[in-house]
């Protein structure tokens, strides 16, 4: 039941689930002290009256206690008669439970009662900080519910805690001023008092914290060592041809240092494991096609791997108007790739002939051979599983090396945790020239005013996207749909002055592009449609983003939208629609997007709005399964702890020392050190 319910396999696991709060039985109230807001009271009262009143449906039995203070009503609905056969009149009784107020009097329903005596206050639970477990519907019928689990784990404390080893050397606990892990263990589930709490979870943040960057670090120091890589020694013609004579644009000081970081760990003999961050049109295509061009003049072969069709196909379109047509081959092997081109590109790869792949997983299957892959970029917009990656390593004798693309920029913090075991790089700047765009937050009644403004940018000549979250009614959301918006549109903007393209979802894929190439050619001045993906192509005439119902998308989503238009030299305009009704955390969302263009202020509010579990995408091989730490609040510690990891493998590489010995258990497993017996 546990296993099922709750992830509890084995008596480990019951041991690190936690409290998520802490009832405070630490003190007692005075009963005019009672206030109805307050979760929990316990009172120390005599009980000086009870009888049951009401018939059958409203039976009820009503007793009253007194303090020095005043009088409290205690009330029960069930189990009248075997309550009844229990109290006695005269004593004092420790009595706990939710307050309220009926009449003016104090009252509480159901209370916990005990018979006061000295030794009742020395019993657990009593005096202390009461922890609470989740639990579940289906475990509360079997008498599991947060007391069940309580006694399930004083149980565990009593049998097994001898048996819970120190997992830190004793230079880390007195460094970090930590407590023993015996007694974090036995004061997160039943804490002496606050102070003690606040020693546990500080001890078992730590643990789980430098734990996780041991791993993470382990694994890229091991990685080095194991994974050989080709050197590319020189630059030649293809890069310097490009650099020179095809480049469009200056690079920025912040790509000339990524590029410069690259060609480093190209000439190291070890394989490049690298992530690549920027924001939304930072320019990192262009690093990841200049870093290929390398590798080509080294004789290797190429590739991008992109997780849809329509980024494979963007990326395709790019490079090939950066290129040109003379200069270099590139191909594109998606799931609409016909069996006749497979085959040429097959026999292309297979001879060395095509030095550029750009694709989808198509890339990673069994028949897809390459002559000498030496350069792989992934561009992990949703993120490729550890598996898929590997399956790229291993389509070349040596690995090659792999750069890794992020269009989200990430926050510090979660790319410690996330790609702990990759070397980062960030594009911190936008190209020279490029100007950021303005954005601006109207409510639904300022809707003529938008339409006035689309009507003044395309009488310049410009084109607008508007983008709905939903292209159907629904009953559960009130919002804006795309059908909807599209009949509002052909009133507003009228053939034969206005047209409008419509992408979604629904469409077949040969639909889509239609609609997309009339838009791109400029045959269509609005493009209506439903998603960021969807609108994925650059188009340097469209000037203006409307997000209908903004409130609606996360923070990345409306950031990755706004980044659609700002790519030619005009000045560029975003508008988030919403209704007057705004959410607390919708607000600040749409405040953030007006405030910033900022990618990296972006995802850390982002972060801490929705906490790093709740990020799509992001969570990959249990990596952010935390316990105890969060990578939002415990953002110092994480920092604190890697530079001391990364300090403890520059002193011991291999954790050879006597002192680092305690290691290696831990790197492999969880390393709790006792034999945890299954739970059935």
């Amino acid at each position: 039941m546990l296993k099922k319910e709750l992830q509890i396999f084995n008596f480990g696991d019951l041991l690190n689930y936690f409290p998520y709060k802490y009832i405070d039985r630490t003190r007692f109230y005075k009963i005019r002290e009672i206030q109805p807001e307050l979760p929990h009271v316990q009172v120390l009262a005599r009980l000086t009256h009870f009888e049951i009143l009401g018939e059958k449906h409203t039976k009820r039995l009503v007793a009253q206690a007194l303090d020095d203070t005043g009088v409290i009503e205690l009330v029960w609905f069930q189990g009248i008669k075997w309550i009844e056969k229990t109290l006695i009149i005269g004593k004092a009784y420790i009595l706990f439970g939710k307050p309220g107020f009926f009449n003016g009097k104090a009252q509480m329903a159901h209370p916990e009662m005990e018979l006061y005596s000295p030794e009742a206050l020395q019993r657990k639970g009593n005096l202390t900080l009461q922890p609470a477990y989740n639990s579940t519907e289906k475990l509360k019928q079997f008498q599991l519910d947060s007391k069940g689990l309580q006694k399930l784990i004083t149980g565990l404390l009593e049998q097994y805690l001898k048996d819970v080893h120190e997992n830190l050397p004793a230079y880390i606990i007195n460094r970090f001023k930590l407590i023993n892990r015996l007694d974090a263990y036995k004061n997160i589930h039943f804490p002496e008092d606050a102070a003690k709490l606040n020693e546990a979870i500080h001890r078992l943040k730590f643990e789980e914290l430098f734990l996780l960057q041991l791993k993470l670090l382990k694994n890229k120091l091991l990685h080095t060592q194991k994974f050989k890589g080709n050197i590319f020694g020189s630059v030649g013609t293809y890069f310097n041809e490009f650099y020179h004579n095809k480049l469009p644009f200056p690079l920025t000081n912040a790509q000339k240092r990524v590029l410069k970081e690259i060609r480093q760990d190209t000439q190291r003999g070890v394989q490049m494991n690298r992530l690549l961050q920027g924001d939304v049109g930072s320019g990192k295509t262009v690093v990841a096609l200049m870093s290929m061009l390398i590798a080509i003049d080294n004789g290797f072969q190429t590739c991008i791997m992109a997780p849809t069709e329509i980024l494979a196909n963007q990326h395709y379109q790019t490079i090939k108007e950066l290129v040109g047509d003379d200069f270099i081959e590139v191909g594109l092997l998606t799931g609409s790739t016909t069996q006749k081109a497979r085959k040429v590109l097959h026999q292309k790869l297979e001879s060395g002939d095509l030095k550029i792949l750009i694709g989808t997983h198509a890339l990673i299957e069994d028949k897809v051979q390459y002559k000498n892959l030496g350069f792989v970029v992934i561009d992990e917009q949703h993120r490729f599983g550890v598996e898929q990656r590997a399956k790229l390593w291993r389509k070349n004798a040596i690995p090659p090396h792999i750069l890794v693309m992020t269009a989200t920029p990430i926050p510090r913090t979660l790319a410690m945790t996330l790609y702990g075991d990759l070397d980062i790089s960030v594009i911190d700047e936008l190209p020279v020239g490029r100007k950021p765009i303005k954005t601006v937050h109207f409510y639904e009644a300022q809707r003529l005013r938008m339409f006035g403004f689309m009507k003044e940018e395309i009488a310049k000549g410009r084109q607008v996207y508007i983008v709905y979250p939903l292209i159907q009614e629904s009953e559960k959301l009130d919002l804006k749909n795309l059908m909807d918006g599209i009949e509002v549109m052909s009133i507003e903007f009228p053939l034969p002055q206005f047209r409008i393209s419509i992408v979604h979802g629904k469409l077949k894929a040969a639909e889509k592009q239609f609609e997309m190439n009339r838009f791109i050619k400029g045959e269509t001045q609005i493009m209506v449609a439903t998603t960021v993906i969807e609108v994925g192509v650059n188009i340097p005439n469209a000037s203006v983003m409307i997000i209908e119902n903004a409130e609606r998308f996360g923070l990345s989503q409306l950031h990755q939208l706004r980044g659609r238009v700002g790519r030619g030299a005009e000045q560029s305009f975003c508008i988030l629609m919403s209704s007057a009704k705004l959410s607390h955390d919708g607000r600040i969302r749409l405040n953030t997007m007006v405030k910033t263009n900022n990618g990296f202020e972006i995802a850390e509010t982002d972060l801490q709005l929705r906490g790093p579990g709740n990020i799509e995408g992001t969570q990959q091989s249990g990596v952010l399964d935390l316990k105890v730490a969060n990578i939002v609040t415990d953002q110092e510690l994480l920092i604190t702890v890697r530079k001391f990891v990364e300090s403890i493998f520059e002193k011991d590489p291999q954790l050879a020392a006597p002192e680092n010995q305690i290691f290696h258990q831990s790197v492999k497993s969880k390393g709790e050190g006792l034999t945890w017996n299954k739970i059935s």
